[in-house]
């Protein structure tokens, strides 16, 4: 048991570089290292003074907070010296300013867990549009075994890739009260509709109300157009969900929504076309992160845009962004801009899709990514909000490849955008109320249901429980180097001859 008290459980605020298995990881910035550093420090310290173990501080909200209030100090010190400031982009706060964005965390949240709680604690509906898992009932070879996730703490590694665990990283772990599975990129997965919907049976026996939703997969590229538009017409006859997910870059050939280039496979109005024949009226592409096999120029979100503009009544969730994960930060939006978020705005300006109109912006991985950059954060929130207001961002974090969402959760609540980023660039302030919408109000309005959590409430003194006692402890389960991101692939993908 003493041994037990004194494994580090690691930072609850997971900053280290990890990917969802479509990028790879870069090395942590020196400012990252050194918020590391000092909140491990700081973590050992704060424990003593509270008479807590390390392990029970470090599982704990005022744990979490001793983490961001590091990382703030941190980003603060760099951006005044100047070897760190802004976003590392041109137009960025400049060497000497305080940086775009900061967590607010008062120094009494770090010792006391009531003052934690009311900066990083909330009461908010949460949906979380985009999760994933890998199911372990198929017979596909090596199945997760090289994935990191394997080493979740269950004697059969395989048990790590089970819906309820799943459901209890994001049900149990974490403060989200809805969720809507992903489907994955290529046909014939080990996540198909079948087994969407019997993860959505179990969490309705488990919690008792519909909590879990799911998306219908579409995969244009992957041969003749009849066959995707037949096994659309029947997932719609069999089953409910609340969109289409597709891949313009990935399973099959690569394409675009609005079918610009006419030696890539002319199927972009035909799937929009059948989606809207057949409802529902939402359709989520994967935009930015190209993954391992993908084709980059088909990953690009310029043919958003158009698409939106040609069928004003079909609504896009764009996952992602048009986020990258490259060494080129994100910084003030630029027109000409060749990568990243930019080139999203610039198709939807273009195009003249308005604000709050048919084009959603989703921040999976995304936000997880610049989450530790709080420069780059302030830019990529501050753009998207800007550009497709309040009520079209829209939140998702890719879990369960992270571990639990929870870290995500309690950093964007206390995350803000600097009162100069704001005036400089325009950028939205980020109150209580647009994080409301971004966390889940958002996507109920468009998946059209009901927010309210009373019948099945999540009881956060439960869940801050469970995190307190947890064996697991706050490791991030997805692959945190090149060589692991590329054994993720030949072992999810070769089996399916996608590689």
């Amino acid at each position: 048991m003493a041994r037990d008290e004194d494994r580090y459980p690691g930072l609850p605020i997971k900053l280290n570089p990890c990917s969802n298995g479509e990028f790879v990881p870069l090395p942590p910035s020196s400012v990252v290292r050194e918020a590391v550093r000092r909140a491990r420090e700081q973590s050992f310290e704060n424990a003593r003074r509270v008479g807590m173990s390390r392990r029970r501080f470090l599982l704990s909200t005022m744990g979490a907070a001793t983490t961001l209030a590091a990382l703030s100090a941190c980003s603060k010190e760099a951006a005044l010296s100047g070897s760190g400031s802004g976003s590392g982009a041109p137009g960025s706060t400049s060497a000497g300013s305080l940086p775009g964005g900061t967590y607010a965390i008062p120094p009494e949240a770090t010792l006391d867990s009531e003052a934690a709680r009311r900066v990083l604690g909330g009461e908010e509906f949460i949906m979380d549009v985009q999760t994933h898992f890998l199911d372990n009932s198929h017979d596909v070879p090596n199945l997760g075994v090289i994935f990191p996730q394997a080493s979740c703490g269950e004697q059969d590694s395989r048990d790590c890739f089970s819906v309820d665990k799943y459901l209890d990283l994001l049900y149990n772990k974490s403060d989200t009260n809805v969720v809507v599975i992903s489907a994955l990129p290529f046909a014939g997965s080990p996540l198909d509709s079948t087994v969407m919907q019997q993860t959505i049976e179990l969490a309705d026996r488990l919690c008792g109300d519909k909590r879990t939703l799911m998306q219908g997969e579409a995969h244009p590229g992957s041969g003749p157009i009849e066959g995707t538009l037949e096994n659309m017409a029947t997932l719609s006859a069999s089953l409910t969900f609340g969109s289409w997910k597709t891949y313009t870059h990935a399973g099959g050939k690569g394409w675009f929504l609005d079918d610009r280039d006419p030696k890539a496979p002319q199927v972009g109005r035909k799937f929009i076309e059948q989606a809207q024949k057949l409802g529902p009226n939402v359709i989520s592409v994967h935009k930015g992160f190209p993954g391992i096999g993908g084709d980059p120029v088909y990953s690009d979100p310029v043919d958003v845009g158009p698409a939106a503009a040609a069928y004003p009544d079909m609504n896009f969730v764009v996952y992602h962004s048009g986020f990258e994960g490259t060494a080129q930060k994100e910084g003030p939006y630029d027109p000409a801009a060749t990568f990243g978020i930019d080139r999203l705005i610039a198709s939807v300006t273009k195009a003249g899709v308005a604000p709050k109109k048919n084009v959603y912006a989703e921040i999976g991985s995304t936000w997880r990514f610049v989450m530790g950059d709080v420069g780059q954060a302030a830019h990529v929130l501050g753009k998207l909000l800007k550009t497709f207001g309040e009520d079209n961002v829209m939140w998702g974090t890719d879990s369960i490849w992270y571990g639990t969402p929870q870290d995500q959760i309690q950093a964007f609540r206390a995350f803000e955008i600097s009162q100069e980023h704001q005036e400089r660039f325009g950028y939205p302030e980020l109150t209580s109320q647009v994080k409301a919408k971004i966390f889940g109000l958002n996507a109920a309005r468009l998946y059209k249901i009901d927010p309210i959590t009373t019948q099945c409430r999540i009881d956060r003194d439960a869940i801050e429980h469970a995190r307190l006692t947890s064996f697991e402890g706050n490791y991030t389960l997805g692959p945190v180097t090149a060589k692991q991101v590329a054994a993720v692939a030949q072992a999810e993908l070769a089996p399916f001859g996608f590689i």
